[in-house]
């Protein structure tokens, strides 16, 4: 697949990206590993469901997603950690500022600083921490590669998405660790994932709570709100995967260079073309007074 850019004729910027649908793939036409990066939240949630975690839909909308750190978000996660007993001491996930712009306009006017709570990553950290509490793990240590936690989430990825060769790890942006593996098993491991009924409660969370999967400009979000069944996740280095929950299909892409704006209109162009929905992607490349110069192509 390539995304151009294509201004009076001339395509003056190319994205190259791989593009993998479950129901057309052919055995053998992926082998590279990327990592799973955030596209590995709701696989990683699937062990609390294995473990008897009682939360709600709006709870695992929280720990699946990457969300924007606003109010609504911040909310969830403070309760869920005085349910269990915890606070923002025990998180591992490091500070940044939300990715909301409305919401750092907020804080920066106020003058509150950004917290751990903050962080995108920190609903999948508020679930590794109810996953230790209910094994009752060390809670100190879950972010380790060697704790028991860490060893449980890639044993259950790794069957969830059919892997059965070594691939690299390493460790995610925000502590903890992550795997690679190619793009088909990444796919298999979302159609697995959401057309198991033991998991409803965590397709549901997508379906019914878009929002808290992400929030203010954020790519899921806009998908989940504009279509019916469909699913979607972001990760970084230019990840998302798609799942049709009504026929049990799906997509994902990796734009190799992790290009935000190349990704956006690949997914959308490719939902539209499959029939999926019918988004609205204005793909017109314009002056700043509006005149149309030339306009983005999805190519595959």
């Amino acid at each position: 697949m390539r995304i151009e850019y294509i201004r009076d004729g001339l395509a003056e910027e190319v994205h190259c990206a791989g593009f993998i649908q479950y129901t057309t793939y052919t055995s053998g036409e992926d082998k590279h590993p990327y990592y799973l990066r955030s596209c590995a939240k709701p696989l990683q949630a699937s062990l609390l469901i294995d473990y008897g975690a009682n939360l709600s839909e709006e709870e695992f909308a929280l720990i699946c997603g990457s969300h924007a750190g606003e109010d609504c978000h911040v909310e969830i996660a403070e309760k869920l950690l005085k349910r269990f007993g915890l606070d923002e001491s025990y998180l591992k996930c490091g500070i940044h500022s939300p990715l909301s712009r409305t919401m750092q306009d907020k804080m920066l006017i106020s003058g509150e600083p950004a917290r751990a709570i903050h962080n995108n990553c920190s609903g999948k950290h508020i679930g590794f921490l109810i996953a230790c509490a209910l094994k009752h793990w060390d809670l100190d240590t879950y972010n380790e590669p060697n704790h028991p936690l860490q060893i449980a989430v890639k044993e259950k990825i790794n069957s969830i998405c059919e892997v059965h060769s070594i691939y690299p790890a390493t460790t995610d942006g925000c502590g903890v660790p992550i795997l690679s593996m190619p793009l088909r098993n990444m796919l298999t491991g979302y159609i697995n994932l959401f057309r198991n009924p033991k998991y409803s409660k965590i397709k549901n969370a997508f379906l019914n709570y878009p929002y808290i999967i992400g929030g203010e400009n954020r790519l899921d979000t806009e998908i989940i709100q504009n279509t019916e069944n469909i699913i979607a996740k972001v990760g970084a280095g230019g990840l998302c995967i798609v799942v049709n929950t009504k026929i049990n299909d799906g997509f994902i892409i990796k734009v190799h260079d992790a290009g935000m704006e190349a990704r956006r209109f690949a997914v959308l162009e490719m939902i539209n073309r499959l029939g999926w929905g019918n988004i609205n992607c204005d793909n017109k490349i314009k002056t700043i007074s509006g005149k149309v110069v030339g306009e983005i192509e999805v190519i595959l």
